[in-house]
């Protein structure tokens, strides 16, 4: 035999020359869960290793965070119930919390790359991503809301905007309201292909956003579809989005592949938080070994061809990568 693949499987040394995917620590986004308040550090119990921050407790993690290579981080708001109404009118309040934290991190720490929610369930007293009339979620009346919110965001110094509410026509509305307020250079990150999945749990725990009643079918996508996840990119790239995203990431990995091979922007992926949590868990009860099935994972989605992968492991797998114990073939 003149040709034998095993040859270039024999050593650490020579399996990471033939290595055709890698992941650094750079192409990882953290979601951070922020609330309001003071030294506040709560681990989200069906996420362990992830906790609600107060922002004084939240400066001292980004600086960590930053200082092993991970330069962005996606902040979500954990909203007080009084706060809520129907129209979501915290979310671009003069006095929110969360805009406060946005600002003062890119004031602290000018070097990250802030990656926001846009989205009316934290703040909406129904728990749904959209504005809701008699049961129904509307579309065309969410629009102006989150074109406020986005507005907001980029004036308390955001660097990306993340549509998560999956409303048709969003990312236009959005990119049209910040040209006109002079927020040309803030990218948009859509959540372009979010499917309606049971994989979401531990999230919602942590900032308890789920729909008061219902459920998101009629606008997050149906798990069985594929095409439809073309349809969503071409709009949004369309309408002016910089990123596309899959969420979630391990159960659609071909949607993940899909766009990469159609699109012509970056594709992001979010290994949600039942993922995470699903391992975790194995781990905890001897099942996996994390150190080895944690950078597998990640390799998975980025080998399917996500440029950038939003993980509640980022910290973890930069860590590893700092002690040289990063994915290993």
């Amino acid at each position: 035999m003149y040709i034998r693949p095993r040859r270039n499987r024999k050593s650490a040394a020579v399996r990471f020359h033939a290595q055709e995917t890698h992941l650094h620590a750079g192409q990882l986004i953290y979601p951070l869960f922020l609330y309001d308040g003071k030294n506040i550090k709560q681990e989200v119990p069906s996420l362990p290793g992830n906790y609600r921050w107060s922002l004084d407790q939240l400066i001292p993690e980004v600086e960590a965070c930053l200082k092993l290579g991970i330069t962005t981080f996606v902040l979500f708001p954990a909203v007080e119930e009084h706060l809520k109404d129907n129209i979501a009118s915290y979310s671009y309040a003069e006095d929110n919390f969360y805009l406060h934290a946005i600002y003062t991190l890119k004031q602290k720490f000018p070097e990250c790359c802030i990656m926001t929610d846009v989205a009316m369930d934290p703040y909406s007293s129904d728990g749904h991503d959209g504005f809701v009339l008699n049961g129904e979620i509307m579309n065309d009346e969410t629009l102006p809301i989150l074109a406020k919110m986005s507005v907001a965001q980029a004036q308390a110094g955001a660097d990306i905007l993340g549509p998560s509410d999956m409303m048709d026509g969003r990312i236009g509305f959005m990119r049209e309201a910040l040209d006109d307020a002079g927020f040309t250079n803030v990218s948009i990150m859509s959540y372009t292909a979010k499917y309606a999945s049971a994989f979401y749990g531990p999230f919602r725990d942590a900032l308890d956003s789920a729909p008061k009643a219902g459920d998101k079918k009629t606008y997050q996508m149906n798990p069985a579809n594929k095409q439809e996840a073309l349809l969503e990119a071409q709009l949004d790239m369309q309408e002016g989005a910089d990123y596309l995203m899959v969420k979630p990431a391990l159960p659609y990995l071909d949607i993940i592949h899909l766009l990469k091979e159609n699109a012509d922007v970056p594709i992001a992926a979010y290994n949600v938080s039942g993922e995470c949590a699903m391992l975790i868990a194995a781990c905890q009860n001897g099942w996996l070994d994390f150190d080895k099935a944690m950078p597998e994972m990640l390799m998975s989605i980025k080998r399917a061809g996500a440029d950038v992968i939003l993980t509640y492991f980022a910290k973890a797998y930069a860590e590893m990568l700092v002690q040289g114990k990063g994915f290993k073939g």
